[in-house]
């Protein structure tokens, strides 16, 4: 791997990589990945060099007081050292092949009414808070808004580093219980909104053949603009084989609209072919990280108790208003390395 490093080193200052952004870029996040595993193999050594002396130290030592010291350093030590093996071994997986894909992500008000839909708003710009905050570029696809300021659908796209890796385990029902503004009595009511989270395919990696589709144009409806009702500029696109159905009407441009439609498609179409594969594996390995399914119930928000259980990992977090407002690293570190830890058994058991 420093081999790896210091070739890579040489190949970003190269003439021909500084004109291929795109290979400049897989290079520098090859580089990124492996100094991190490099530098963590580099600590266990020394924190091994550490363990030994001390041992030798507290061997040698006579006064009980000064061994007592040693014995507590020496714990600490073997703590921090199973902990660096334990991700330095997460490290090492072999990475999931999607982990830099963009994605796309679809959230739908259920069962509460205009409570739920006011919910999925708060989830919108919670998830959009949080990839502002990584510098991750998020794009509007599609919206349905209600009169109260609720969404009842919206779709759009996050690009950025690990984004689908961070991101993969927001798929499922969102339960919520809290005093709706609708809410005259304070009673809290329980409602639910779904998330899909799907990688965002490349056109060369899912075929989709023109005769298909079946396309049609039509004046964009609801809350909006000029172009509202006056220019035939929304498009719905049908998948005749899967009877996929997409509407796209945000771009005040067919063109974009349909643009933005058939990568939807795309990433719908993936997930139809990817749930097939999951279900010729045997159910206990599609069930170690989840099975991702939109109906599967994977997290509470309690608001009067400031309280986020995520049910998978039985993580409670008493901070829901900063959660809200953004900060997910807590609860997306659990989920990922959750997810890492099912894939190294999952792939321990095949072994075997």
């Amino acid at each position: 791997m420093r081999d790896r490093i210091a070739e890579i080193d040489g190949l970003i200052s190269t003439a021909e990589v500084l004109r291929d952004q795109q290979k400049y870029r897989a290079l520098m996040k090859e580089r990124a990945r492996l100094s991190e595993i490099v530098e963590v193999f580099d600590e266990t050594q020394k924190i091994a060099s550490s363990i030994h002396e001390t041992e030798a130290l507290i061997a040698e030592e006579n006064d009980a007081e000064l061994k007592e010291l040693g014995e507590q350093e020496l714990h600490q030590l073997r703590g921090r050292s199973l902990a660096l093996e334990e991700k330095l071994k997460a490290l090492l997986m072999p990475r999931d092949p999607f982990a830099d894909k963009a994605v796309i992500m679809e959230i739908r008000a259920g069962t509460g009414g205009e409570e739920a839909a006011l919910f999925a708003a708060d989830l919108y710009r919670m998830y959009s808070r949080y990839a502002d905050g990584r510098g991750w570029n998020l794009e509007v696809m599609n919206m349905n808004e209600t009169e109260l300021g609720g969404i009842k659908e919206i779709i759009f796209s996050i690009s950025g580093d690990a984004a689908y890796e961070r991101l993969r385990y927001e798929s499922g029902v969102h339960r919520v219980q809290r005093v709706p503004a609708t809410e005259a009595s304070g009673r809290i009511h329980t409602s639910a909104v779904t998330v899909a989270v799907l990688p965002e395919m490349e056109e060369t990696e899912i075929e989709i053949r023109p005769e298909d589709l079946r396309i049609d144009v039509m004046r964009s409806s609801g809350p909006g603009g000029q172009s509202v009702n006056t220019t035939d500029s929304a498009v719905r696109i049908t998948h005749l084989p899967t009877g996929i159905v997409v509407h796209c009407q945000d771009e005040k441009s067919q063109i974009k609209n349909k643009a933005k439609a058939m990568r939807i498609l795309r990433a719908r179409l993936f997930e139809i072919e990817d749930e097939k594969r999951q279900a010729e594996r045997s159910a206990e390995r599609r069930n170690q990280v989840g099975t991702g399914d939109r109906s599967e119930r994977i997290r509470t928000y309690n608001f009067p108790q400031n309280r986020l259980t995520d049910h998978r990992i039985d993580l409670t977090l008493y901070k829901l208003d900063l959660i809200m407002d953004g900060e997910l690293d807590e609860l997306l570190d659990a989920l990922t390395a959750w997810g890492r830890q099912q894939a190294l058994e999952s792939e321990g058991r095949s072994m075997a």
